[in-house]
């Protein structure tokens, strides 16, 4: 599977963007896919993760303003960000994970994820 976002860019502290990530392969819809980000100086965290089903988790921090989905007859799955703030200015990646566990909660560590997408920059600014 090969990932490739897009969709980063500059807004400013309150706007919104919607991250896309496309992928190759026909398997996607048994894939459980995640975004991660990392800012600079700081390690890569879990932001969101959705299982094939729909069911979906979020990180505290992100609760409320982001919203995962996938498409999987497009093998294409999107981070819609909201009320952005400039903590979560970041590179954001996203990545496949084979479907181990039923539930979304289960993928917030990057060791699950096989695959990883590039990363596309968000940078919000006060």
């Amino acid at each position: 599977v090969q990932l490739q976002a897009c969709g980063g860019g500059l807004v400013q502290a309150g706007g919104f963007l919607r991250l896309s990530c496309a992928a190759s392969g026909r398997t996607f819809s048994s894939y459980t896919m995640g975004w991660f980000r990392q800012a600079p100086g700081k390690e890569r965290e879990f932001v969101a993760a959705i299982v094939w089903s729909g069911s979906a988790y979020y990180a505290d921090s992100v609760k409320g303003r982001f919203t995962i989905s996938r498409d999987n007859a497009k093998n294409t799955v999107y981070l819609q960000m909201n009320s952005l703030k400039p903590e979560d200015t970041a590179v954001y990646y996203c990545a496949g994970a084979p479907q181990r566990y039923s539930a979304a909660y289960y993928y917030t560590q990057p060791s699950l994820y096989d695959y990883w997408g590039q990363g596309t920059l968000v940078t919000v600014s006060s």
